[in-house]
């Protein structure tokens, strides 16, 4: 019995101390919103339009203020595989304007060849930007340039001086000597002595 009373007794002291943790710190109830009734509104976003991406064989192009690469600088680029609002076409149908955060207007330019239309749409004819005019003219100081260059001293050509007039050597005509003996004579002369004295020879030999 002793033991039984003991346990009544500690039975009694944990409801009662049980019983104190419930009051002092209530369970909170799961609390149910209630439903609204009624319709919801839907948001549903405008359509964007045509639709580039860029083309996958590029890593990377750049974004123009108009449809040149010449007349107008690069303000951006946009990456392979991006896909980008278009807004309109150039007046010669080569570049894109298309929709680009962070410029004047949001809208920049790119080359048409680079880009694939993913999705189809008639685009507006947007005319040419003007051009950017430069911020100063560059001009040259001639007093600054010409201390940068060498002062030539002009020298004076040589004289020409002739050369000497070419004597040219002339020969004087052979005189003829009407009293010398013709040769043609002299030979037969001496041809006709020759023979008269081999046929003397001739003729004391026999």
């Amino acid at each position: 019995m002793p033991g039984y009373k003991k346990f009544l007794t500690a039975f009694f002291i944990l409801m009662f101390f049980m019983g104190w943790l419930v009051l002092k710190y209530p369970i909170p109830s799961a609390v149910h919103a209630q439903q609204p009734t009624g319709s919801v509104p839907t948001v549903t976003g405008t359509p964007t339009g045509m639709i580039v991406r860029v083309n996958q064989d590029l890593d990377v192009i750049n974004v123009y203020a108009g449809p040149s690469s010449f007349l107008y600088p690069s303000v951006g680029v946009v990456l392979k595989g991006q896909e980008i609002p278009a807004i309109g076409v150039s007046e010669d149908d080569n570049w894109i304007q298309i929709y680009y955060p962070g410029v004047p207007n949001s809208n920049a330019w790119v080359f048409g060849p680079y880009v694939t239309i993913i999705k189809t749409g008639r685009l507006p004819l947007v005319p040419d930007p003007d051009t950017p005019t430069p911020l100063s003219t560059p001009t040259i100081d001639p007093t600054l340039v010409a201390a940068f260059i060498d002062p030539v001293t002009p020298t004076r050509l040589p004289t020409f001086t002739p050369p000497p007039d070419l004597i040219v050597p002339t020969f004087l005509p052979d005189f003829e000597d009407t009293n010398r003996i013709p040769a043609g004579l002299l030979i037969m002369a001496l041809g006709f002595i020759g023979g008269f004295g081999a046929l003397i020879s001739f003729l004391r030999g026999r």
